[in-house]
């Protein structure tokens, strides 16, 4: 008894000194609990569980505004299947795969043809997403899609699986008040504001070339491939000479970290070791930090913001209004629009020199996960009753910070956050 004892303790301390030298950041036992989370944009929407807020006595809920990403979806590009496929067949041709090396290779055939023509397109499972957010909407906010006169204006990019991530939720509403006025629109005159990149903020940012420097650095510094190659393939000199060995393993990554996209398709996760997923995530998170989420990036979302306002301005003043304006686009502007409002911890000021800590003060699969969504919730007192109107903020379904001070959180004063939001505009 007392060995195995002994054994157990050792194994648990050579387990911890596995994962590194530094302390568990809240991220690393997140992803240890589940490796899901190191897909990063890949990762499917996980419902929220815990209930809201009430609202405050006296205010009833009216009006909702919200941008949402598209719901989970094919991989984008043929090569992001085929980079991986092509060392796996010029393996297979060489005779230098193991069991392991054939079976995924046979599992990539297999699932590749499934992704003809439909690159890109929305999965059932994001269709599904979207069916789910929109019914935990009218759930929630029975007030905002139920009245006689409630109206919703959504709009899409002219991405066909934002468009129909739309669709789908607006469906739910539908079902809950066959009565509901929608409007749908789809124009490529709301891109300037739906799916505007930061490009302009990468080239002006005077640290442009250093960070790619130190994006490039963290990525051989936190690639390992190694373990990872040895399972698949029987011949060191094919892995040293006729391949990138990290590069296949991220590739490999990022197909398995877009399996949970689908139903019934391969896990490939047990290719992978804790410590693996935990560096190959580090890279990712670092990667889209500096490009969204730091300095000026998130004014790439200014346009975005500045229509979450101007609309507000033309609702707020209606005493009997009540309805949504839903607005449907992509991660690469939630992510920065998260990071404008400061929505909780969304938007830490982390240097270059600082990155390998990052891991413990932000987490992008938090922010943007297939079918993410913003939405700022609006209250206004019960007919007959003074008082001011307040907002709440939501990320993903979960109520948010604000860095404003408010007496009745997560409720804030309209008014003082649409200052905020100006200021941040000014910045």
């Amino acid at each position: 008894m007392k060995y195995r004892f002994v054994l157990a303790a050792t194994f648990f301390l050579s387990s911890l000194t596995s994962f590194g030298q530094q302390e568990w950041s809240k991220a690393r036992q997140e992803i240890h609990d589940n490796v899901r989370l190191s897909a990063s944009n890949y990762l499917a929407y996980i419902d929220p569980v815990e209930a809201l807020t009430p609202a405050p006595a006296g205010y009833e809920p009216f009006y909702l505004s919200h941008y949402g990403r598209h719901g989970s979806r094919w991989l984008i590009g043929d090569w992001e299947y085929q980079d991986a496929m092509k060392v796996l067949k010029r393996a297979h041709d060489n005779g230098v795969l193991t069991e392991r090396g054939e079976e995924l290779r046979r599992q990539l055939d297999d699932f590749y043809r499934t992704t003809i023509d439909r690159r890109g397109d929305l999965t059932t499972v994001g269709e599904r997403q979207h069916h789910r957010i929109g019914r935990r909407m009218t759930e929630h906010f029975p007030e905002i899609f139920g009245a006689k006169n409630s109206q919703v204006d959504a709009r899409s990019t002219v991405v066909i699986r934002c468009i129909l991530s739309m669709v789908a939720e607006c469906e739910e509403l539908t079902a809950f008040n066959p009565r509901l006025n929608i409007h749908n629109d789809v124009s490529q005159a709301f891109q300037y504001y739906l799916n505007r990149e930061p490009w302009e903020q990468w080239v002006s940012n005077a640290n442009h070339e250093k960070r790619k420097k130190v994006t490039f650095d963290y990525k051989r510094e936190y690639t390992h491939p190694e373990r990872f190659c040895k399972q698949l393939f029987i011949d060191d000199a094919f892995v040293r000479y006729a391949m990138d060995g990290g590069s296949f393993m991220r590739r490999v990554f990022d197909i398995a970290s877009n399996m949970q996209s689908h139903d019934d398709a391969p896990d490939l996760y047990d290719l992978f070791t804790e410590d693996e997923l935990y560096d190959l995530w580090r890279i990712r998170n670092i990667d889209w930090y500096l490009d969204y989420s730091s300095g000026q990036s998130p004014h790439s979302q200014d346009n975005l913001l500045r229509n979450f306002i101007q609309t507000a301005d033309t609702i707020v003043g209606q005493r009997d209004f009540h309805g949504a304006t839903l607005r449907f686009g992509h991660e690469v502007c939630v992510m920065p629009l998260a990071a404008l409002m400061q929505l909780g911890d969304c938007y830490p000021e982390v240097g270059l020199d600082r990155l390998d800590t990052l891991d413990h003060v932000w987490a992008n699969y938090r922010i943007f996960p297939m079918a993410s969504n913003i939405q700022l919730v609006f209250y206004r007192p019960k007919k007959g009753k003074p008082g001011d109107v307040l907002v709440k903020a939501l990320l993903n379904e979960h109520e948010q910070s604000l860095p404003l001070p408010t007496d009745r959180y997560p409720y804030y004063r309209w008014e003082d956050v649409r200052a905020f939001f100006e200021k941040q505009l000014q910045r």
